[in-house]
């Protein structure tokens, strides 16, 4: 069993809106009810892949405008305290991975968690595998080690767009989540002004609030968020 009360949280995505997408609901409950401690690490800009060329100055105002509405929604969901960095959108392929790692290897360091939250291996989404593989490289369990569980998380458009059937999605843990932290997530979502979309699109309210639904069916609940435990390490001090 994972304990998540007064625990100290990281979660490393790789785009603004991955962290709304993937678990807003359940950071919204853990941080109002179980009273953890939460961090979001953002990896990559987000937004450059959308032109033939990444020059950041061609789009300098609509990342500015990326950077407030991640401040919305952090505001909107409750987590504590982020972190961005400027990593190139829908292309960590061109860095090296050891770059990537360093970043995570320092806010682990620097923030100590007990539990990371980090996006599933077989995304669709390169930068999102890269992301994945750099917070388990980063996470090796050396003696001593503070963190004692990795759950990995599915990101509407991306992760059910998968079709190798190998590396799919398969959740074997589950957070119950309130009507009000769904709430609070779909608000969240509806802040970020380049990533919103229409239904019948994932990341549109209605089909996230189908998404909790169904996951909440598959378990005998009304609304829950679904995560693959890679790694939960019971001992005495958890």
């Amino acid at each position: 069993m994972i304990n998540f009360s007064k625990s100290k949280i990281l979660v490393v995505v790789a785009h603004p809106d991955d962290e709304i997408l993937g678990l807003g609901g359940t950071l919204s409950f853990l941080s109002e009810v179980k009273s953890a401690t939460i961090k979001v690490v953002i990896l990559g800009e987000g937004i450059t892949s959308r032109g033939d060329k990444r020059r950041t100055s061609d789009w300098e105002d609509k990342l500015k405008n990326h950077k407030k509405d991640i401040e919305k929604a952090k505001h909107i969901i409750g987590y504590d305290r982020l972190m961005c960095y400027n990593f190139p959108d829908n292309r960590f392929d061109s860095k090296d991975l050891l770059e990537i790692i360093k970043i995570v290897e320092k806010e682990k360091s620097d923030f100590k968690p007990d539990i990371i939250f980090t996006h599933h291996y077989g995304d669709l989404n390169i930068d999102h595998r890269i992301t994945h593989d750099a917070v388990i490289t980063a996470s090796r369990p050396l003696s001593g080690e503070n963190l004692h569980s990795i759950l990995t998380f599915e990101t509407p458009s991306s992760t059910e767009w998968q079709l190798n059937s190998d590396t799919s999605f398969k959740p074997n843990f589950y957070v119950e989540i309130r009507d009000k932290d769904l709430e609070r997530k779909i608000r969240a979502m509806q802040c970020y002004r380049f990533e919103k979309r229409e239904y019948p699109h994932p990341r549109s309210p209605k089909a996230l609030e189908i998404l909790a639904g169904n996951r909440g069916i598959s378990v005998g609940k009304k609304y829950v968020e679904a995560f693959s435990i890679s790694r939960s390490i019971h001992s005495q001090n958890v």
